[in-house]
């Protein structure tokens, strides 16, 4: 599902030959309607179209938050858990200020801050999510810093950021790859709830959470208008927690241990 929806939204303007934001039908055509699979909106565009292209700013401000997040907060919680004493401190001071606000609302804040917009959107998501990258980078630092293979690089001189991206990193990397793939799912009904809520994505730009919106007003009259998009957008968050969850069973070394004994 995930790849189809990667897929579909790469090649929207070659499936597609009508326009997502400009109008060129009867409003409200019904599903099956001649030209027009799943119909029109209210402003005569077609549906299917915007439905094709609304996947892509998901995609965007989705990987693009998490990104950030994942890379910001691996490096945040590498830098705490390995340096310790003053560094430390005051890097988790910073993260447990970020983190005393619901991420959602902190979202609500930062997004209305900098403006609305796809760019702002995934900015403002990344800040969210990264206390919670940074909060689990630092806990399994210090886990491996006590490990011997650190100590004996300690000892032959190495220095700290090479010890850091040359051994500690590499033993981190499943568990923070699993996060990302939770804070994905995270991050793309973030960027559905900002949408719906006027904050994210600029009109007539299609995202699927604006057409939730949009569609609500003829649930009567046209109910396809509202409910296609938001299957699509349950579909798409089930499949990437789907993912996670597989990831997790395969790059957890503690629950594949766990698998292997009730197995026997």
């Amino acid at each position: 599902m995930i790849a189809l929806v990667v897929i579909v939204s790469l090649l929207a303007p070659v499936i597609c030959s009508q326009s997502s934001t400009i109008g060129t039908a009867p409003s409200l055509l019904p599903l099956g309607s001649s030209g027009h699979l799943l119909g029109t909106d209210v402003l005569g565009r077609d549906q299917l179209t915007r439905l094709l292209f609304g996947a892509r700013p998901l995609l965007f401000t989705s990987a693009s938050a998490v990104s950030i997040a994942v890379l910001v907060g691996t490096t945040l919680g590498m830098v705490a858990g390995f340096a310790q004493r003053l560094t430390e401190t005051v890097i988790l001071r910073l993260l447990d200020v970020l983190l005393s606000f619901p991420l959602f609302l902190f979202g609500i804040v930062v997004i209305a801050a900098l403006g609305p917009g796809i760019v702002n959107l995934a900015a403002a998501i990344a800040v969210a999510l990264t206390p919670v990258v940074a909060r689990l980078a630092h806990g399994l630092t210090l886990r491996e810093s006590s490990r011997d293979y650190v100590l004996a690089a300690r000892s032959v001189g190495m220095r700290p950021a090479r010890i850091m991206v040359r051994e500690i990193l590499p033993n981190i990397a499943g568990p923070v790859v699993v996060q990302a793939t939770s804070l994905f799912a995270l991050a793309a009904g973030f960027s559905t709830a900002l949408s719906y809520l006027g904050l994210g994505v600029i009109p007539p730009t299609p995202d699927w959470g604006l057409m939730v919106r949009d569609g609500q007003e003829f649930i009567i009259n046209a109910p396809a208008l509202a409910v296609i998009p938001g299957m699509c957008i349950t579909v798409f968050l089930v499949a990437v927690t789907f993912v996670g969850d597989a990831l997790r069973d395969r790059l957890d070394p503690d629950r594949r241990l766990a698998v292997g004994v009730a197995g026997r």
